[in-house]
C-alpha cells in the first residue's frame, strides 16, 4: 500500500478521539446486502454485498491481534529478587492483555476469499516509526500482512441453522461481504505456564475432582508446600478464564477500530464453537479440520489443534507432556524468546534485562512434568478438566446499510465515521 493510495478515510479514523469510539460502540448488525424477512424490523437491503477492502481487513485483524511492541514483563517480585520474574512466553506485545504476559492465542479469519490465520503471537516487534519517532501505520500494515497464512479457498462454511449458528444470528453472521473473526487461545500452554508459576510460588497440585494426591511428587517437597496444594481443578478454571479474556480483550479492540473506521459489525459468541474448528460431528461441516477427540464420558469433544497450524501444547501433537515442558522453557529461555540475552527489547541495557531472570532448571521441570503427565493419564487429556483449544467470542465486520438505520433509529444511531465511510474510504467504487 503506497501512501497516495491511502483514502481520506484513513486520516479520520486517526484523528477519532478515544472517547467517542468508547461511547459511540454499538452493535451494529444490519449490513449492505442484508435482509430482515419479518418482524416489527422487517426491511431488505436495496444494495448488494459490498466487501471490506484489503486495507481495512488489514486494519480490523491489527487492532483485533496486532503486535504494539515489546511486552514490557512484569519488573519485580521479592520473592525472585535479585531475580526478574520469568511468567512470560512472548517477547512481543500486542492489542490486548494477557495474564503476566503468557500470549496464548492466535487469530484466524474468513471472507468471500478464503479461511486464513494471522501468526502474531511469537512476533517480535512489527512495528515501523518514522524518523521523527512517530508510527508509521501503513509499514506497520504491511509487516502484518506478511504474518497472514491462507489455509483455504473461499468462506469457510457455517450452514445458517441450529446447532452451528444460534438463531438470531441466522440471518447476519458470515455472510457475504462480512469479515468473521475467531480467535482461538491454546489452554494447555496457559495451563502449563500457570503449572510454572504456581510451583515458583511454593504450589504443587491435588486431583480434588478424584479426591486424591498425585503421586511421586514427594521427592520435590523442597520446592512447594506438601500441607498447602491447591486444587486442581482451580488451577484449570483460571487457565481457562484467563485465556478467555485474552480472545475477549481482542475482539473489543476490534469492535473499538469498527467505530474509528466506519464499519459496522458486533462481538458476540452464537455460534457453535465446534462448527468452526470441525468437531461438531457433522460431516457437511468440516469447519478447520481441527484433530479432536472424544471419549465416553465427554460431554463434548476435545479439540487439540491444527496440525502444523497450531498445535495444543499436548500429546499427540507432542510425544509427552516432559517434551511440552521442554518445549515451553525453550520458548521463555531460548533464541527469541523474552527471557534471552540476545533477544531485542526496549531497555537500554536489553541483555542485562532479559538475562536476569531465573531459567527453569531439571529438577524443576520434572515436577511440571509429573503434575502434567499425571492429569493426561488421569483424565485422559491435558488440562484434565478444561477444552485444550479454547474458541468463544467472535468478531465480525461489514459495512453498514444506513438506510435501515434511518428508517427505524432516531438520529445518533451511528457515527459520524459511519455516516462517511463509503465517501471517504470509497470514493472511487462509488464513481
Amino acid at each position: 500500500m503506497q501512501k497516495a493510495k491511502l483514502p481520506p478515510g484513513f486520516k479520520d479514523m486517526l484523528k477519532l478521539p478515544f472517547v467517542e469510539a468508547l461511547t459511540g460502540r454499538r452493535s451494529r448488525r444490519f449490513f449492505m446486502g442484508a435482509e430482515i424477512p419479518e418482524g416489527v424490523l422487517a426491511y431488505k437491503s436495496k444494495h448488494n454485498p459490498f466487501p471490506l477492502t484489503e486495507l481495512e481487513k488489514l486494519l480490523v485483524l491489527s487492532a483485533v491481534a496486532g503486535n504494539t511492541g515489546w511486552n514490557f514483563l512484569i519488573p519485580y517480585n521479592g520473592r525472585y529478587a535479585p531475580y526478574l520474574p520469568n511468567y512470560a512466553s512472548a517477547a512481543g506485545g500486542r492489542t490486548f492483555p494477557s495474564a503476566a504476559g503468557f500470549h496464548v492465542s492466535e487469530v484466524f479469519f474468513t471472507d468471500d476469499e478464503g479461511v486464513y490465520m494471522l501468526q502474531a503471537r511469537d512476533a517480535f516487534d512489527l512495528r515501523r516509526m518514522k524518523k521523527d519517532g512517530s508510527l508509521d501505520l501503513n509499514a506497520t500494515l504491511e509487516n502484518h500482512r506478511s504474518r497472514i497464512q491462507k489455509l483455504a479457498d473461499g468462506r469457510l462454511y457455517l450452514p445458517p441453522r441450529d446447532p452451528h449458528i444460534e438463531g438470531h444470528n441466522h440471518w447476519v453472521v458470515n455472510r457475504p461481504g462480512s469479515l468473521f473473526i475467531f480467535p482461538a487461545a491454546d489452554v494447555a500452554l496457559h495451563n502449563v505456564l500457570n503449572l510454572c508459576y504456581y510451583l515458583q510460588n511454593g504450589y504443587c497440585l491435588y486431583n480434588d475432582v478424584h479426591g486424591e494426591k498425585i503421586q511421586g511428587l514427594e521427592k520435590f517437597k523442597h520446592l512447594y508446600d506438601p500441607e498447602n496444594l491447591l486444587p486442581l481443578s482451580f488451577i484449570e478454571r483460571y487457565s481457562l478464564t484467563e485465556a478467555t479474556t485474552e480472545l475477549v480483550t481482542s475482539c473489543y479492540a476490534g469492535a473499538l477500530m469498527l467505530q474509528a473506521m466506519g464499519l459496522g459489525g458486533w462481538m458476540f459468541n452464537g455460534v457453535n464453537p465446534y462448527s468452526i474448528l470441525g468437531a461438531s460431528g457433522d460431516p457437511e461441516v468440516p469447519g478447520l479440520g481441527f484433530r479432536y477427540d472424544q471419549r465416553e464420558g465427554w460431554a463434548v469433544p476435545n479439540v487439540t489443534g491444527l496440525q502444523g497450524v497450531f498445535e495444543g501444547h499436548c500429546p499427540p501433537h507432542f510425544p509427552d507432556m516432559k517434551s511440552v515442558i521442554e518445549a515451553v522453557v525453550k520458548k521463555k529461555f531460548g533464541p527469541g524468546g523474552p527471557f534471552h540475552d540476545q533477544t531485542p527489547g526496549p531497555w537500554k541495557d536489553n541483555g542485562k534485562v532479559r538475562g536476569s531472570a531465573q531459567v527453569h532448571n531439571e529438577e524443576f521441570q520434572a515436577c511440571i512434568a509429573a503434575q502434567a503427565e499425571y492429569i493426561l493419564e488421569r483424565f485422559g487429556k491435558f488440562p484434565g478438566t478444561v477444552p485444550t483449544i479454547l474458541v468463544f467470542i467472535y468478531l465480525q465486520a461489514h459495512h453498514l446499510d444506513l438506510e435501515f438505520y434511518d428508517q427505524y433509529f432516531k438520529p445518533g444511531a451511528y457515527l459520524e465515521t459511519h455516516a462517511r465511510h463509503m465517501e471517504r474510504w470509497h470514493r472511487d467504487e462509488n464513481k
